[in-house]
């Protein structure tokens, strides 16, 4: 059973599709930004590859663009490997714009974390990568093609081993294993311990979320498997928490 804040969420993310008005313009990403490639790229340099995120939420307010363009910037001269952003506007606070502004602001790619229920969002903002959660998507392999049709990299989120055999049956190439439990909200790290190396076995590039709060825990998803860690709600409390995560920096 899904946790009442992500019904919330979903109902009203249905609500907006509702009334906004459809577009014939569709999204192409000609340049987009190779998530694998920066990660390798880190690696060879003895740094962990950790997605930093702009989370608006834990601040409990939306932030002006000049700060999203400023947390971008950080984020890359302190060695991230990509950017989150969150884009959904009522319960993380956060917008498309803030997609596109991060994007400006940095050579990073970014990607895009929001509830993509139609392929119309994905018209929405240009981005490098964009998060579809198999929880909630009907037609998984039609958004991750849609996805891939407009030069967006689709990472596809699991929670559970089903949702794992679901999103290797696609054309993915890049799947998130979410240590969140959507009915409890509760995290434990144990998730990806169990499926990242399922995921890692079948070839994928394989992104280990929620739950990362020490250089301890990072080396922990490592060893289980993640080629790459997404953090935000650390990092958004405390931006100088990176080098230290991603080992460019020891405490």
């Amino acid at each position: 059973m899904t946790s009442s804040v992500v019904i919330e969420i979903l109902r009203q993310t249905r609500e907006r599709l509702s009334v906004r008005p459809r577009s014939a313009d569709r999204m192409k990403v000609n340049d987009a930004r190779n998530l694998p490639e920066r990660a390798a790229d880190l690696r060879s340099r003895g740094i962990s590859p950790i997605i930093a995120e702009i989370k608006p939420r834990i601040l409990a307010r939306s932030l002006e663009p000049e700060e999203v363009a400023a947390i971008g910037r950080r984020y890359e001269a302190d060695g991230a490997c990509a950017i989150s952003v969150l884009t959904q506007p009522t319960y993380f606070l956060g917008s498309p714009q803030n997609a596109r502004v991060a994007r400006e602001a940095s050579s990073l790619p970014i990607l895009r974390k929001d509830f993509i229920l139609e392929e119309r969002q994905l018209d929405e903002v240009a981005c490098d990568l964009v998060l579809l959660i198999a929880a909630f998507s009907c037609d998984l392999d039609g958004l991750v093609e849609a996805a891939k049709s407009r030069g967006m990299e689709p990472l596809v989120e699991v929670h559970t081993e089903e949702e794992l055999i679901t999103a290797l049956k696609t054309g993915a190439r890049v799947v998130g294993i979410n240590n969140r439990n959507l009915s409890t909200l509760e995290v434990s790290l144990d998730t990806f311990e169990r499926l990242g190396p399922v995921a890692k076995g079948s070839g994928l590039f394989v992104v280990a979320e929620s739950g990362i709060e020490t250089r301890e825990d990072v080396l922990r998803m490592e060893e289980a498997g993640a080629d790459a860690l997404l953090v935000g709600t650390s990092l958004m409390r405390e931006p100088a928490l990176l080098p230290l995560l991603n080992g460019a920096a020891r405490p």
